[in-house]
Order: C-alpha cells, then sequence, then structure tokens
C-alpha cells in the first residue's frame, strides 16, 4: 500500500444510481457503474472517497438510503457523503449506514443553526462544509447553492469563516468554473482561503495530473479531490478508473 503525507480523494457524482460527470456543475453524462467504480477504487487503496448526489430534488427529494447502503458495503476505504442533507435524523441514518463523514452545501449555508447542531451533535471530525463557487457577471467570487444555480451573494471567505464558527472539521472548496475542465485549480483562491482560516481545505476541481496536486498543496490545501482525473482517460477521455500511480505518489512524497 502506498503511503503520503496529504490526502488524495477520488470525487463520485451520483444520479439516480447511476455515475456522472459534469463540466461546470451542467450537463451530466453517464459514465459507468457506481458500485463497479468503488470496487475498482478498492483494488486502488485510495485514502478517502468522496459520494455526491446530485439527483434532482423533483426525482429524489431524501438521500437514497438503499443504494447507499450497497456502497458502503463494499467500500474499503473511509468514505464521505453529500447530497440532500438538511437535518438531523438524516445525518444519524447516514452514518448508522457506514458512512464516516456528512458534506452538507446548500442547507449549512441557507440554515447554519443546523450546521452548528449537527456538528455539536457528531463531532467536527464527521461534519465537511462545502462551498461552491464561481465568478459572477462582475467577475467577483461568489458563493452558489442548490448545485450552482442559486448567487448567494457571498464571498466564499464569508461562507468558509461562518461554516469555521459553526464547528465543521472540514471545507470542500469546489470551483465550478474549473469543475471538469481539467484546467487546474484555483491556486489564487486556495492561497487566499487557506491562509485566512485555521481548519483543513479540501480543494475540489480543474485537476489534470499530479503536478496540480503538488500546486494545490503548495498553494495551502489540506487534500486535493477530483473527478475527471480518476474517471477519464486519454484526449478522448475514455472511461477508466484510475488513482495515482508509484510515479505520481513519490511526487507528493517530497512534498
Amino acid at each position: 500500500m502506498y503511503s503520503w503525507r496529504k490526502r488524495v480523494i477520488p470525487v463520485l457524482l451520483l444520479r439516480g444510481e447511476g455515475l456522472v460527470k459534469t463540466k461546470r456543475f451542467k450537463n451530466p453524462a453517464y459514465i459507468g457503474d457506481a458500485i463497479n467504480a468503488v470496487r475498482i477504487f478498492n483494488e486502488k487503496e485510495v485514502d478517502e472517497l468522496a459520494l455526491i448526489d446530485i439527483t434532482p430534488l423533483r426525482e429524489r427529494p431524501e438521500p437514497n438510503y438503499d443504494f447507499l447502503k450497497d456502497i458502503t458495503s463494499e467500500c474499503f476505504s473511509p468514505l464521505s457523503y453529500g447530497g440532500k442533507v438538511t437535518n438531523i435524523q438524516q445525518i444519524r441514518k447516514i452514518l448508522s449506514i457506514g458512512v464516516e463523514k456528512v458534506i452538507i452545501n446548500s442547507a449549512a449555508i441557507e440554515n447554519p443553526t443546523f450546521l452548528r447542531e449537527a456538528c455539536n451533535i457528531f463531532g467536527s471530525s464527521t461534519i465537511v462544509g462545502s462551498i461552491d463557487v464561481k465568478k459572477d457577471f462582475w467577475g467577483k467570487q461568489r458563493v452558489y447553492t442548490s448545485y450552482g444555480s442559486k448567487n448567494t451573494g457571498k464571498s466564499p471567505l464569508e461562507i468558509i469563516s461562518l461554516f469555521e464558527q459553526c464547528g465543521v472539521g472540514e471545507i470542500l472548496l469546489n470551483s465550478i468554473d474549473r469543475d471538469g475542465m481539467q484546467n487546474g485549480y484555483d491556486l489564487d483562491l486556495i492561497k487566499s482561503l487557506s491562509s485566512s482560516v485555521n481548519i483543513p481545505l479540501i480543494s475540489c476541481g480543474g485537476a489534470m495530473d499530479t503536478d496540480d496536486f503538488v500546486k494545490a498543496f503548495q498553494h495551502g490545501a489540506s487534500a486535493v479531490a477530483a473527478g475527471s482525473k480518476f474517471v477519464f482517460n486519454g484526449k478522448h477521455n475514455a472511461v477508466l478508473i484510475t488513482y495515482i500511480s508509484p510515479e505520481e505518489n513519490e511526487k507528493l512524497l517530497k512534498l
């Protein structure tokens, strides 16, 4: 088994019970069976997996507990789950299934009292606060909710500072503009936010290769997450589940 100082986290997007990939949070394209992908990541001994359910609320307003149970029964690595989490009872049920961390996004921003209560009940190490960031019409970084469809008008720092006050253990920072584009992380954003808060920052959105991981770590990320990097291969984006190689691992070990 490989070892490294920093966590490298594949992110799997669910729509229904299928695995999809998006570009800039739009046009989810089916890329395969989620459980099969989890089995392959098991073989590759990943640090951690993050599972985000982006099924529209009109199709499924609650987490798919039965399918999540199928996933956890197959997953041998620590698993984080996000999507449709709005109350304490849901978190309790998700954790009872075997998920280790719960990722909360829109509900955390819209109802900080809920987020604070969740951290108090389940502990900071269990709750991950997630924010989706993109530039608005005037070029300012703003936090969006409802899977990138609603502009809160708030800056990333405002929301992350609020999350820190509520007691979250980590922040998952998603760049909507870079999602699926494989053009590198938003390093300026990572640097500015990581230097302003005292909780670990997981950077997501834009990774193409290990050099992007290295740069994110050098700019203050505590962990890196990626989707396309681990599910696509080659210039035509053929579907191929991968993880970091021994050679890539060597680069990270030098950090």
